[in-house]
C-alpha cells in the first residue's frame, strides 16, 4: 500500500479564534513571572490576555527588592474598566497583593457568574518567589481559603503551597498548627516565618488534593515542579479523571515563571472549551515546552518561554497514570503499520467475509452473545469458538487480527492483538499482554485518554468519534477531520503511533481520514448494513487508495474539545 506520499507543507496551523482571559496578578519588573509571563502564555494559546494589576514589583532575575500591593479601589477600577467592554472567557489570578483585593476579586467573580455561571476561574496561589520570598501574609492566606478557593474552577499550587493553604506546616520553634498561631498572633501572625511541611509522599499529595477539593475547589493540580526527581510529576484530582502526570524534567536553569505559565496556560485551554483534566494536561505541554526554550536574561535564573507550537510535539505529551495499573514498557509494533480500510465486525463468519474481500486489518467485536454452534455451551466457550475460528481465518490471510475486550481468551489463544476501550485499561493485565507479544489498540476520546494510551506505547491509537455513529451511544462531541489531523500529526508524525479514525465512517470520509494523515479509518456499519457488503468493502478500499494519493489536510495547533 502507498502511503502519504503527497503532502502540503507540513504542520500548515490554522488560524485560532481568541477568546478573552483576565489575568489577575503582580507585575515583575524583570519580566520573568507574572502579568508578564502569563501574556506570553495566552498569546501562545491565541488568546487575547487582559491585565489588572494587583501588585507592583521591583525584581530582577536574583531577588524581590520591594511588593507593593495596588489599592482594593485601584483593582476595582481595573475590573469594572474590563468588564464593560471585554468580560472573560476564563480568569485566572497569581499575586493578589492583599486580602481587601482578594475581597474585590471575589465580587467581581459573583458577578461576573450571575451573567457566564460557567465561567472558569484558575487560581495560582502565589504565596512564595522561586527566590525564597514571601508573598502572602496570614490574613491573604485565610482569604484564599475561606473566600477564593470556593470559587475556583482550577487551583494550581505546587507542593509546598498545596501544605500552605491546608494548614498542615508547623512552626519550627514551638511546632503550633498555623491556624491556632494565625488566631492567637492576629495581625501580628507572619507567614513568611513559617516552615512548610513536606508532602513527601505519593499519597500525602494525593490526600492533599483530596482535602483541598474539600474547601471547595471543582479540580486541583499540585505540580511537582518544587519536588526533586527525574521526572516531573504533577497530581491532578478533577471530575473526569483523576491520577499522575509525568515527563521526563527538562534540565535548565531558566525555569522563572513556570508557575505563572502553567496557571494562564489552564485558563486559556478552560476558555477554549477544554474540561479541567484537559486544560491541566494543555497546561503541563505548554509549560514543558516553555521550559525548553528558556533562555538567560540577568545573572540568574531567566525566564521560560511559550511558543505556539507546543501541542505539536509528542515529547512534549505527558503519560497519565491510569487507576491500579503498574507500568508497562510497551507494546509490540503493527507488521503492517498502514492499516488502511479497518472492517469491526461481529462473527467469525463475517471476519472470513471481509478476509476473502481482500480486507488485511479486522477486529472481531463480540458484543452480542453469539449462539452456540451445537447443543448447550457456556458463553466463555462460545466467545473462544468465534476468537479461536477467526485467528486461524486471519492467519490463512496472513491479515493483523484484533480481539475487542476479550483480552484473556485472546492471550490464551494466541491472537496477534486486542483492542481495548478506556475501561478495560483498569482490569486488563497488561504487562502479561506485553510479555506474550500481543498488539494493542486503545480506543481515546480527549486528551487524558491519549495520555493514558500514550504511556502504554501501544501498537496504534484509535481516536473518534470522528463523525457521529449509530453503533454506540456515546458522550463526546464528534471530533471531526481537523482533530483526526491533529491526532495524526501529534502522535504518528511526531510521536512514531499509528493512529486510527474511528466512527462514523463512510468511503468519502474514509478517503478524508486518509489526508488527514490517519493510517487506518474504522469501519462498521458501511459494511456489515450495505446491501452488497462486498460491493461496499471494494469502494472503500478504493477510498483508502485514492485518499493517499491526495494532498493532506493542514494540521491546527490545537484540537477543538470534545466534552463540554
Amino acid at each position: 500500500m502507498t502511503h502519504k506520499t503527497p503532502e502540503n507543507p507540513p504542520w500548515t496551523p490554522q488560524p485560532l479564534q481568541s477568546p478573552i482571559v483576565w489575568s489577575i496578578a503582580g507585575s515583575d519588573s524583570g519580566g520573568g513571572a507574572g502579568l508578564q509571563a502569563d501574556l506570553r502564555a495566552l498569546e501562545a494559546f491565541g488568546v487575547h490576555g487582559c491585565t489588572a494589576v494587583a501588585a507592583i514589583t521591583a525584581q530582577n532575575s536574583v531577588a524581590i527588592e520591594c511588593i507593593e500591593p495596588v489599592s482594593a479601589a485601584l483593582l476595582e477600577a481595573q475590573l469594572a474598566a474590563l468588564a464593560a467592554d471585554m468580560p472573560p472567557a476564563a480568569i485566572k489570578t497569581g499575586m493578589l497583593g492583599s486580602a481587601a483585593n482578594v475581597d474585590v476579586l471575589v465580587r467581581w467573580i459573583d458577578r461576573l457568574r450571575e451573567a457566564n455561571p460557567g465561567l472558569p476561574v484558575v487560581v495560582d496561589p502565589v504565596l512564595r518567589a522561586t527566590t525564597g520570598a514571601a508573598l502572602a501574609d496570614g490574613s491573604l492566606l485565610h482569604a484564599y481559603r475561606t473566600a477564593l478557593l470556593p470559587r475556583a474552577t482550577l487551583i494550581t499550587p505546587n507542593r509546598a503551597e498545596a501544605a500552605a493553604l491546608l494548614m498542615i506546616q508547623l512552626n519550627p520553634v514551638r511546632a503550633e498548627p498555623v491556624e491556632a498561631l494565625r488566631q492567637a498572633q492576629g495581625e501580628r501572625f507572619n507567614a513568611s516565618a513559617i516552615r512548610y511541611e513536606t508532602l513527601s509522599s505519593r499519597t500525602d499529595v494525593e490526600q492533599a488534593a483530596t482535602a483541598l477539593m474539600a474547601l471547595g475547589c471543582k479540580a486541583v493540580v499540585i505540580t511537582g515542579g518544587d519536588h526533586a526527581g527525574v521526572n516531573s510529576e504533577d497530581y491532578a484530582a478533577t471530575p473526569q479523571a483523576s491520577g499522575w502526570l509525568s515527563l521526563p524534567r527538562v534540565d535548565t536553569p531558566h525555569h522563572h515563571g513556570t508557575g505563572c505559565v502553567f496557571a494562564s496556560s489552564a485558563a486559556a485551554a478552560l476558555a477554549r472549551g477544554f474540561v479541567a483534566i484537559d486544560a491541566i494536561i494543555l497546561a503541563k505541554m505548554a509549560t514543558t515546552h516553555a521550559l525548553r526554550h528558556g533562555y538567560a536574561a540577568g545573572s540568574g535564573a531567566g525566564p521560560v518561554r511559550p511558543r505556539t507550537d507546543f501541542a505539536l510535539q509528542a515529547q512534549n505529551l505527558p503519560c497519565f497514570s491510569i487507576p491500579g495499573q503498574t507500568s508497562v514498557q510497551g507494546f509490540a509494533a503493527l507488521s503492517d503499520p498502514d492499516l488502511g480500510l479497518y472492517a469491526v465486525v461481529d462473527s467469525a463468519a463475517w471476519v472470513q467475509r471481509v478476509l476473502s474481500a481482500g480486507v488485511r486489518t479486522v477486529q472481531l467485536r463480540v458484543k452480542k452473545t453469539p449462539a452456540p454452534r451445537s447443543g448447550p455451551s457456556p458463553l466463555d466457550s462460545v466467545i473462544r469458538d468465534e476468537v479461536r475460528a477467526s485467528i486461524k481465518a486471519a492467519r490463512a490471510a496472513n491479515a493483523q487480527l484484533f480481539i475487542n475486550d476479550h483480552w484473556q481468551i485472546a492471550m490464551e489463544e494466541g491472537a496477534y492483538g486486542v483492542h481495548l476501550g478506556q475501561e478495560d485499561l483498569v482490569t486488563a493485565d497488561l504487562p502479561a499482554m506485553a510479555h506474550a507479544g500481543l498488539r494493542l489498540g486503545v480506543s481515546t476520546h480527549a486528551y487524558w485518554e491519549v495520555c493514558r494510551a500514550w504511556a502504554l506505547q501501544p501498537s496504534y491509537i484509535a481516536c473518534g468519534p470522528i463523525h457521529a455513529t449509530q453503533s454506540k451511544d456515546m458522550p463526546w462531541v464528534p471530533q471531526g477531520n481537523n482533530n483526526l489531523a491533529y491526532w495524526s500529526a501529534l502522535l504518528s508524525r511526531s510521536g512514531g503511533l499509528p493512529v486510527v479514525g474511528i466512527a462514523g465512517m463512510n468511503a468519502d470520509r474514509v478517503s478524508q481520514a486518509m489526508t488527514c494523515g490517519a493510517a487506518g479509518a474504522a469501519v462498521i456499519t458501511a459494511i456489515t448494513a450495505a446491501p452488497s457488503p462486498e460491493a461496499a468493502m471494494a469502494q472503500l478500499q478504493q477510498a483508502v487508495v485514492a485518499g493517499n494519493a491526495l494532498l493532506r489536510q493542514p494540521v491546527p495547533l490545537l484540537p477543538q474539545s470534545t466534552l463540554h
